[in-house]
């Protein structure tokens, strides 16, 4: 009986680890998004594709700002191994001088933390 039970405990082991084995992986297109040199009120929103490289289902459960300037809007759904998704990012361009603020990313991938950059310059009108 204990010999029974041992090797189902095993067996159950063993199983769970090889679950565990599939995970979802993260990879971005590009990691920085340089505005360039843009004027005051013009439009601030860019966006960050990635792609799920891993073998389970993606999902990405939080999305945070460095600064209350730069909103980030994360995917609501999973995205499945294979597939592609995007984080929209609207920076306030109202705000005149450099851009330099860092988005954190959090999911269930195998790394799961990412931070994704923004830089650049917001000129005000007339300015050269």
């Amino acid at each position: 009986m204990k010999r029974g039970i041992l090797l189902l405990f095993v067996g159950l082991l063993a199983l769970g680890l090889n679950a565990q084995e599939k995970t979802a992986k993260i990879e971005f297109k590009n990691e920085t998004i340089d505005y360039g040199e843009i004027a005051k009120g013009s439009d601030g929103v860019r966006v960050f594709e990635f792609t799920n490289m891993g073998e389970a289902p993606l999902v990405i459960s939080d999305v945070k700002s460095s600064c209350g300037c730069t909103i980030p809007k994360k995917p609501d759904a999973p995205i499945m191994p294979g597939e592609t998704g995007e984080i929209q990012v609207k920076y306030d361009t109202n705000r005149v001088g450099p851009i330099r603020k860092a988005i954190t990313v959090t999911s269930n991938a195998e790394t799961p933390t990412k931070v994704l950059k923004i830089k650049g310059m917001v000129k005000a009108e007339g300015a050269k």
